[in-house]
């Protein structure tokens, strides 16, 4: 497999990302969507499935990136695979897994990032809010004092009064909360999958200056 450093970075991203990207982003080779096209036609996979698949290649095919905090690290190379219907449309794959665990990372019919095994449980609303989530965590764990990190029941206990969600994240089971002087990261989409609400995690990132809670936007 051919790695090759960044240069074409996806456009509509915040600068930080941009920056998370090329800094620490590379770019693995991978088999082009075009090349399966006629294998998935010929198993019933509509032309319109494979033609989003091909769209999401050519804006993060083979993208690595360092691992997420949470869900094992996340996919360890961005590139769509394994199309399969399920209520309401068609999944794909956004990547493999850095580790074996019972989901896997898909892109629903409307776009969305999650994870899906039982049940399907969506993070980010978009692809561009997981890699934003990844840049401003990594950004933030470099700049805070201090980092905390709590699990089940003592999530419950953040005060949130104050906070302003960080919408470019854009998320859903997992949000992102900016406040005077610190990050607010809730981690739900593990509990939602496993219906087991001891699974939530929360990560406060404090200390941080303008700098530290935007890095670049």
């Amino acid at each position: 497999m051919n790695i090759d450093l960044i240069h074409d970075v996806p456009d509509g991203l915040s600068r930080r990302a941009r920056s998370f990207i090329g800094v620490h982003g590379v770019r693995a080779g991978v088999r082009p969507v075009e090349q399966r096209r006629p294998w998935w036609l010929e198993r019933g996979v509509p032309a319109a499935v494979i033609d989003r698949m091909a769209a999401y290649q050519r804006r993060w095919g083979g993208l690595v990136l360092p691992p997420a905090s949470q869900y094992e690290g996340g996919p360890k190379c961005l590139d769509p695979d394994g199309p399969e219907p399920d209520a309401g449309g068609w999944w794909f794959e956004a990547g493999t897994q850095r580790t074996a665990v019972p989901y896997g990372f898909m892109i629903s019919p409307s776009g969305e990032f999650g994870i899906h095994g039982d049940r399907w449980v969506p993070l980010h609303a978009t692809v561009d809010g997981w890699v934003e989530a990844l840049a401003l965590t990594h950004h933030a764990a470099m700049w805070a004092r201090g980092i905390t990190k709590l699990f089940g029941d003592a999530v419950d206990g953040i005060d949130l009064a104050g906070f302003e969600p960080v919408r470019e994240t854009r998320g859903v089971a997992d949000t992102w909360w900016r406040g005077a002087d610190s990050l607010v990261v809730l981690y739900t989409g593990e509990a939602e999958l496993y219906d087991h609400p001891g699974s939530r995690c929360a990560l406060i990132y404090s200390g941080l200056d303008e700098w530290g809670l935007h890095g670049g936007t």
